[in-house]
């Protein structure tokens, strides 16, 4: 079973295309589903995390916003992946 990495951002945010920049690259050497949530729009998106983008969840805990720690997260995808 793949981890679910879950990244919410939006349109014309600088960080948020650096995360996903990094995601991509991690996705294609370690394997795991990720889900792009664009909140421009979503009334509660835009509540919860506009102040924070880009957010990252890796298997539904909160991980990272602003930026995103490469060996921090193979600890966190490591670590979900010996839970499931």
């Amino acid at each position: 079973m793949s981890v679910e990495v879950r990244v919410y951002s939006a349109a014309g945010c600088h960080l948020c295309e650096v995360a996903k920049e990094i995601l991509v690259r991690e996705r294609a050497a370690r394997g795991f589903d990720l889900v792009e949530v664009d909140i421009t729009g979503d009334d509660e998106l835009e509540a919860a995390y506009r102040e924070q983008i880009p957010v990252v969840f890796v298997a539904g805990r909160k991980a990272f916003k602003y930026h995103v720690d490469v060996a921090e997260l193979h600890r966190r995808l490591d670590a979900a992946a010996s839970m499931s």
